[in-house]
């Protein structure tokens, strides 16, 4: 049994937010939703949430509600794809954990 098979495929949105937004600010903003996207970075105006790819156009919806401002620009099956796209998240990335 494959990873995909326990757990499902995921998907990985690039979005331009407000340049003063924060992940813990989104985070909070996103849990007032019942199947709230999980924010995987955001910084400087770029933030990358995770879903489901049924779930794709809730997350969109969701950020433009948490953001207004917030722009969707791509969504990927991986984030090695959309770092690859928009230099500017590899340069954003969070950092490790060990």
């Amino acid at each position: 049994m494959t990873v995909k098979e326990k757990r499902g495929r995921r998907r990985y949105v690039a979005f331009t937010v407000d340049r003063g937004l924060t992940r813990d600010l989104l985070m909070r903003s996103l849990k007032a939703f019942p199947d709230a996207p999980y924010v995987v970075q955001c910084s400087e105006g770029w933030a990358v949430v995770r879903c489901s790819p049924d779930e794709i156009d809730n997350a969109v919806a969701a950020m433009r509600t948490a953001d207004p401002s917030s722009v969707s620009l791509r969504t990927s099956g991986t984030l090695a794809t959309l770092r690859d796209r928009y230099p500017e998240l590899q340069r954003l990335r969070p950092p490790k954990k060990f």
